[in-house]
């Protein structure tokens, strides 16, 4: 089956070559800029940085296929390949491609991406509805609390281990003028267990600023947050470790943007439903029916001109929500979209949703969020040929939960009561509990709030180096203020 897939893909892209215009064209365009043909090849190191996951190092490579450059600057087949890793153990090994010319008048992407994380963050479930404390995972070197276990527990207190792999098939075509129809296919594959410590601290056993008596709290023999939501029953045991999941999905888009780069003024906006399966809910064993789901997105940007192409008024407003079924917990932190694009796409909290607040902070199984930016250009200039320009963007975020988990309480204590953990603390360490020990909704659908300022580099409009400084307004989301994203081109 796999061969002839292949055959059939490299005779569409023969023939889409063949297509191409025979006609000789002119070696500049209207703007003096050399029209490219033919195959280009380009490769860049692969450096970023993100609060959560630290610095990133790697490679990454474009190939170009122009043909005799009649549609140029417009390419017939891009190929993406990347890999790095980051200082925080998250990789990233990924292969995209990209065409409109491949089946003609229809945009093709296909994608693989394997994605280890060794430290997956992990907060419980339903935003302020659970507790977060540094002191659990973050050691202070304070004199007075030497010998003291009851604060700390284990650097990887919040995190569980986490790999994806990702096979996805994309495919967009016109309805009228700016309205598209968008269909997808893929498959998510989710290997997930306790975080490795031994593996984390290497060949280094004890650390001289840690007293012996916390060594054993600062290893595998404490419980992260993941392992006790197993004991409790929150996690179930055909979820707790992972599993594969098909999926597929169809909706609308509407594109007036002037640009997608840049866009300084006109409005994108999506609708779709993804449904997904699942092959087994725990590795080796028979999925549970409850796990086939349905969910639905919907997203709308408006990028409004304040004062011409220099100041612009951005915003987004999404939200995704299940439909019907259950969806493991594991999916909730996946934000679903029509076309792959980034590597990731965290739910909320993290650099691609919600910048200050933690990763992965609002796990739910419904949430909304709003990105509101204010884009000024406040240099440009030119070097050579090349266009630049510096740009200021403040923004602020918000997200909030708007279907939460239903949790059986009564449940968690029963199994709390008999828990045998050494370091054995209140619920109401992990919980917000109400005066009679029950759990508190009230702060359920409470709205989680960063705000921060961008800092722009862009060339030509299309490449645009980004430079995010944020931070929550609430410590619950980040007690860190500073929280720094570098990365390529805006937010949305």
């Amino acid at each position: 089956m796999k061969r002839y897939l292949v055959l059939i893909f490299a005779a569409l892209m023969a023939m889409s070559m063949q297509a191409e215009k025979k006609e000789k064209v002119q070696e500049t365009d209207s703007l003096g800029r050399k029209i490219k043909k033919g195959w280009n090849f380009g490769a860049l190191p692969s450096v970023a940085f993100d609060a959560d996951l630290g610095f990133q190092g790697g490679a990454l490579a474009n190939i170009y296929y122009y043909g005799d450059g009649s549609q140029y600057p417009e390419y017939i087949h891009s190929i993406y390949a990347e890999a790095a890793y980051t200082t925080k153990n998250y990789g990233i090994f990924r292969v995209n491609y990209d065409s409109k010319y491949l089946i003609p008048k229809h945009r093709l992407t296909l994608d693989a991406t394997y994605q280890p994380d060794a430290m997956c963050d992990f907060y419980g479930y339903n935003g302020y509805q659970s507790v977060y404390d540094q002191d659990f995972h973050k050691w202070k070197k304070d004199q007075s609390k030497m010998g003291d276990v009851t604060q700390y527990q284990s650097r990887a207190f919040y995190k569980y281990k986490r790999d994806i792999f990702r096979f996805a098939a994309d495919m967009e075509g016109t309805i009228w003028k700016n309205i598209k129809w968008n269909a997808g296919v893929g498959v998510l594959g989710y290997m997930i267990d306790e975080c490795d410590i031994d593996m984390l601290n290497g060949k280094k056993e004890y650390d001289p600023n840690i007293p012996l008596a916390d060594q054993k709290a600062m290893n595998d023999q404490v419980e992260g947050l993941y392992e006790k939501y197993e004991k409790w029953g929150l996690i179930n045991p055909n979820e707790a470790k992972g599993g594969w999941h098909p999926y597929l999905r169809a909706g609308v888009t509407y594109d007036s943007r002037d640009q997608r780069t840049c866009p300084t003024k006109g409005i994108y906006a999506d609708a779709f439903f993804t449904y997904t399966a699942a092959f087994n809910a725990k590795y080796g064993q028979q999925a549970a029916a409850g796990y086939n789901h349905l969910q639905f997105n919907f997203n709308f940007r408006h990028y409004v001109p304040v004062y011409r192409d220099r100041v612009t008024f951005a915003y987004r407003l999404g939200t995704q929500n299940n439909v019907a079924g259950k969806s493991p917990f594991y999916m909730n932190t996946y934000l679903n979209t029509l076309f792959i694009q980034r590597v990731m796409y965290e739910g909320l909290g993290g650099a691609n949703s919600l910048r200050g607040i933690m990763r992965n902070r609002i796990l739910a199984n419904g949430f909304a969020y709003a990105n509101v930016e204010l884009r000024a250009k406040v240099a440009k200039f030119d070097i050579g040929r090349q266009h630049f320009y510096i740009g200021l963007a403040p923004f602020f975020d918000l997200g909030l939960i708007t279907q939460p988990y239903d949790l059986d309480f009564e449940a968690v204590k029963a199994a709390y009561a008999v828990d045998k953990d050494p370091l054995k603390r209140g619920l109401g360490d992990y919980f917000v509990l109400d005066e009679e020990g029950n759990l508190d909704n009230s702060l359920v659908y409470m709205p989680h709030m960063s705000t921060g300022v961008g800092l722009k580099v862009a060339m030509n409009e299309n490449f645009v180096l980004s430079v995010d400084w944020a931070m929550a307004l609430d410590k619950q989301d980040n007690a860190k203020w500073a929280n720094f994203y570098i990365k390529m081109g805006y937010l949305f």
